[in-house]
């Protein structure tokens, strides 16, 4: 039902009824009554025969019904490029078999919801471009995706965002960057202290060698006569 436009002519009127019941707060059954041209169909389980719902693109406003989480059979959820505000369902994490959740392009607020964190099955998310704040639930799953699923949230905070929190320790990339950057510096003067050591002991070993050995001196004189002669030679021409 993406990029449509849902709406009802007079003559196809119908009536939408869901009904739960539970047991000590838990729920268990969950049932739709739909009444279509005097046609009453009942439908049992229906939270988990619907599996998709892309309603992308298609100017919604408001807030994302709470009733979302008893849909407990969705594997994919695509509301992405609305005008969807408030904030995202704190029970979220009743879908765990949700692959896809794609709320991008919207005007969402509020914290992301630890409970998203428990969705294991999670391999598509973009929660890109809302007005999403705080920081970013800890959870294997949420860290795993790229940055790009967080970008255009300008108060969010926490891996895989660059940005940290207030009071956090730097992140793995920030580290990672930091670390580099000190085991570069230490390299470089490692690497100038061993030439100016060997510089040093070279040129002290040449002039012992020249001060305390007689061939030496005799061999470093004949060159340096050598040396003069040559370059007033060159000089006279």
């Amino acid at each position: 039902m993406a990029q449509n436009t849902i709406s009802s002519t007079s003559d196809q009127s119908y009536d939408f009824n869901v009904t739960a019941s539970g047991i000590g707060g838990i729920l268990y059954d969950f049932d739709i009554s739909l009444m279509w041209k005097g046609v009453d169909q009942r439908f049992k389980n229906a939270d988990m025969l619907l599996k998709s719902i892309d309603l992308s693109s298609n100017h919604l406003t408001g807030d994302i019904p709470p009733e979302m989480e008893y849909l407990i059979g969705l594997i994919s959820l695509n509301l992405s490029r609305n005008n969807l505000t408030g904030e995202i369902t704190s029970n979220i994490g009743y879908l765990k078999l949700l692959d896809v959740l794609d709320l991008s392009r919207n005007h969402l607020s509020g914290t992301i919801p630890s409970s998203l964190a428990q969705i294991d099955r999670l391999s598509v998310l973009n929660l890109s471009n809302n007005q999403l704040y705080g920081k970013i639930p800890i959870g294997t799953q949420l860290q795993s995706f790229p940055a790009s699923s967080f970008e255009g949230n300008s108060y969010l905070c926490g891996e895989p965002l660059d940005t940290k929190c207030p009071g956090e320790e730097p992140t793995k990339s920030q580290v990672s960057t930091t670390n580099g950057g000190d085991e570069s510096s230490i390299f470089l003067e490692a690497f100038y202290m061993s030439m100016g050591i060997g510089f040093f002991t070279g040129f002290v070993g040449l002039v012992c060698s020249i001060l305390l050995l007689p061939s030496w001196r005799e061999t470093y004189s004949k060159f340096l006569n050598t040396l003069i002669l040559k370059v007033l030679k060159w000089w006279k021409q």
